[in-house]
């Protein structure tokens, strides 16, 4: 049986008019076999494109990766690949250092401290049933949600995050998102849209919001009166979620911090794609600009090979 929490999700949106399948569950298209998910965690993840595991990742690991990102901040040690970023509201703001600058560590994927995330068993026994045995870590954050300055940028709007990535299949990708401490609605929990990942990649544009939006926080239009869930989670929760699944996050409205560690993975045998003509397009040239000023004159499909690492198994053969 799911645990009682899961339940509890089930029943909330049964409550909200979900419908599930009535009798026996549906064919797969989402998950593989495996015997670490259950079949009814299978059709949830196959119905609604996320699934919860309660604490699955000890707080011990947490608490060392939440002091790596306090030593980032400090400066205490180097930054290599990883880039650091802000949030809008404080970019020109020179009286504030530290944990309360920075709001994002993305690309950790060759720090040997938070690294060790993505390689956590646990994580890689949950990503295998979604990718397959042979997986790469394709794009790696830890979120550090500062708490709202009143110009509501500590939100962030709703996307699907296939709209980042160049390569496919898609239903072999899937992001692992791990709560570093409580997280609830006050504090800007993930919410999602049930069942959106069996639509289409949507256009992405950034929001038009009043007093600004954060970097490559791109979004959707149109969606704003469709059924949401929020997910309240735990320390060490992690929530395992489709890239066509819309979904974003309130903002902050308390005086702390709202820390997560995340890891999109894919199947080591997925295929880079030409995004040129698509609605990829504006993300690319965004993406492509910012590594030039960087001194790295990369196409899209390279920079994201660049940013990934092999997890389990192996890498296909070449032709």
């Amino acid at each position: 049986m799911a645990d009682a929490r899961l339940k509890a999700v089930l029943g909330h949106m049964n409550n909200g008019g979900y419908q599930g399948p009535i009798n026996g569950y549906s064919r797969f298209q989402y998950t593989l076999d495996n015997p670490v998910l259950s079949l009814e965690q299978r059709q949830f993840y196959e119905d609604n494109g996320f699934l919860v595991i309660p604490r699955l990742v000890s707080s011990q690991f947490l608490d060392a990766c939440k002091e790596r990102f306090l030593a980032l901040c400090d400066r205490r040690v180097p930054w290599g690949g990883i880039t650091m970023m802000r949030d809008i509201s404080l970019a020109k703001n020179n009286t504030v250092s530290g944990e309360r600058l920075y709001n994002k560590a993305q690309d950790f994927v060759y720090d040997e401290v938070l690294f060790q995330f993505c390689l956590l068993p646990q994580i890689l026994d949950h990503v295998e049933c979604f990718v397959g045995p042979n997986i790469r870590a394709m794009h790696t954050m830890l979120i550090n949600k500062p708490p709202d300055t009143g110009s509501q940028t500590s939100r962030h709007p709703l996307h699907q995050d296939l709209h980042y990535f160049p390569f496919r299949p898609a239903d072999r990708i899937v992001c692992a998102w791990t709560a570093m401490e409580r997280i609830t609605p006050d504090n800007g929990c993930l919410i999602v849209l049930p069942g959106t990942h069996k639509g289409v990649l949507h256009q992405h544009d950034y929001p038009d919001w009043e007093k600004g939006v954060n970097k490559m926080y791109h979004g959707v239009r149109g969606y704003d009166n469709h059924p949401m869930v929020e997910l309240p989670m735990e320390k060490g929760d992690t929530v395992f979620f489709h890239p066509i699944l819309i979904h974003g996050s309130g903002m902050n409205r308390t005086n702390g911090f709202r820390k997560a560690i995340s890891c999109h993975y894919s199947s080591a045998d997925m295929q880079y794609i030409d995004i040129r003509g698509t609605s990829q397009e504006n993300i690319a040239k965004e993406v492509e600009e910012i590594a030039k000023r960087r001194g790295m004159e990369l196409e899209f499909q390279d920079i994201w090979r660049f940013r990934s690492r092999l997890c389990r198994g192996h890498d296909p053969l070449p032709a």
